[in-house]
């Protein structure tokens, strides 16, 4: 069994309509969520075109179909909304040495001020409080560390996101080989067609099959897209840690919904039009911003909801999604939407189909 990478990442869940009562919620252990993957299958490349992956459809009424990820437009129905999450991947890692001349590796996840951010680090004992750190001919100072082990990184002079424009690279998780070296191709890759705003550190992958010609398709064929914004950060895709899964909590994450785009899923909604959600972090922050009917409200703040199986989905009606790794945050998400059991089915199809898995793997629509 492969279990947990690094830190990237039956029971019924709660559908659309569903809703719990009677006294607090008992999910089961988080092993649970377990599930057999060969290694060969973890996605080391995108696909050669992103709309050349393939999709599962997992119908809740109708089984599994294999199907491409160029079928989309044709799966949905006219007058779906379709939401997507517009945040943008920064150039988050750096290679950096200390002052011994030793390599430090650091991951930028959260700015507190132009020329201080907090950072993960690797390995962590050349970071204490105090230590100097060099990138290129930037200096930097270890100013603290957090109880959760990111440090708080200052530069002497100049600000942190003209470091990253000079020295960052793409944040590829580490269950890609090449991440301490990214490929030319991922500084576009791993980045979706839509995205606008700067502040994630990892992608929101489920977008990342998109192309502007699919997207182009998707309005002739009478679908709304709109936008939200989450920029995502390590926590989302690391493994639960929690030894069942109502004690998980992911961590808040900076998100933002438009008016527009609010005042559009509440038009969607008087009229029985579907909301469909592009990937767990549009899920998040939907289903984060909804009040108790449903109404999404414009927002600007953070979302700080963990959805886990049990969760009374008010907004999203249908989820396109990626493969996502064991025990993982974004596992049990999509099992809250699906089913436990069904999702787990899922992925044993998907495995015995040798789909592709993780963030340049292949999708899922659940409908």
């Amino acid at each position: 069994m492969l279990g947990v990478i690094e830190d990237r990442h039956g029971f019924p869940g709660a559908v659309p309509g569903a809703g719990g009562c009677g006294g607090p919620f008992r999910g089961p252990p988080v092993d649970e969520f377990d599930y057999e993957l060969p290694r060969e299958l973890i996605a080391q490349a995108p696909a050669e075109t992103r709309d050349a992956s393939r999709l599962l459809v997992l119908r809740r009424a109708a089984g599994l179909e294999d199907r491409a990820f160029g079928d989309l437009p044709g799966l949905l129905r006219a007058g779906d909304c379709l939401v997507v999450n517009d945040s943008r991947v920064i150039p988050a890692r750096v290679l950096a040495e200390d002052d011994a001349g030793r390599p430090v590796e650091l991951l930028f996840v959260e700015p507190l001020n132009e020329n201080t951010w907090r950072a993960l680090v690797r390995p962590g004992r050349r970071c204490k409080p105090g230590a100097h750190l060099r990138a290129g001919g930037v200096r930097l100072r270890v100013m603290g560390a957090d109880p959760d082990g990111a440090r708080v990184i200052a530069r002497e002079q100049g600000t942190i996101a003209a470091l990253l424009e000079s020295h960052g690279l793409p944040p590829l998780p580490p269950y890609i080989a090449r991440h301490a070296k990214p490929a030319p191709e991922d500084w576009e890759r791993y980045q979706t067609v839509y995205a606008t705003a700067p502040g994630s550190v990892a992608a929101p992958t489920a977008g990342l099959h998109f192309t502007r010609e699919v997207l182009e398709r998707l309005s002739a064929a009478g679908v709304e897209v709109h936008a939200v914004t989450l920029h995502v950060g390590p926590a989302t895709f690391r493994p639960v840690t929690a030894a069942t899964v109502e004690t998980h909590r992911i961590p808040p994450e900076r998100a933002s919904i438009a008016p527009a785009t609010a005042a559009a899923i509440a038009r969607a909604r008087a009229d029985g039009r579907r909301v469909v959600a592009v990937g767990t972090t549009t899920v998040r922050t939907l289903e984060g911003a909804a009040d108790e009917h449903g109404r999404v409200r414009p927002f600007e703040g953070v979302a700080d909801l963990t959805i886990r199986p049990g969760h009374r989905f008010g907004v999203v009606d249908a989820l396109l999604t990626n493969f996502h790794l064991p025990r993982s945050s974004l596992l049990l998400l999509v099992a809250a939407f699906a089913g436990r059991e069904a999702v787990l089915r899922a992925y044993r199809h998907a495995v015995d189909a040798r789909y592709r898995f993780y963030s340049y793997g292949d999708a899922m629509l659940i409908a």
